[in-house]
């Protein structure tokens, strides 16, 4: 059970970090694209205060996506045990897409800048099946 619990919030965190950085790139990218510098310091600068930023909104929408997420998940691998590591990384991904296109249906609005297109919601969504493919993985049965 610790073990579970531990990969959880590992899950969790390594998603957030992920996310966060692909969605703290992608801004990167706009504004380059607009013509502005951005040199490497700048852009670790900019990455780090994304990540401290939010993790009072993005990470615990995280932490309750994946909880949904992984409970149903382990209902389905009781049944598909060969699937286990597939279930979880489809899992995560579904996860974090539901966030985004959950609140936008919801409230209008887009958490992360970078998931209002289609490449950026596929960084985010690959970013949840990381941290399902680290659940599936070090989770034990």
């Amino acid at each position: 059970m610790t073990r579970r619990i531990v990969t959880f919030v590992g899950a969790v965190l390594a998603t957030y970090v992920v996310a966060a950085v692909l969605a703290s790139n992608s801004v990167i990218s706009n504004v380059i694209a607009m013509g502005l510098p951005v040199d490497f310091g700048k852009r670790l600068e900019v990455i780090g205060h994304d990540i401290l930023g939010m993790t009072t909104s993005y990470l615990p929408l995280i932490a309750v996506a994946f909880l949904l997420a992984f409970l149903v998940a382990g209902l389905i691998v009781r049944n598909r045990p060969t699937l286990r590591i597939a279930i979880y990384v489809l899992a995560g991904s579904i996860a974090v897409v539901c966030i985004h296109v959950g609140l936008k249906m919801a409230f209008d609005i887009t958490p992360v800048a970078a998931a209002r297109t289609t490449v950026g919601l596929s960084l985010q969504a690959m970013a949840g099946a990381f941290g399902g493919y680290l659940f599936a993985r070090f989770a034990t049965q």
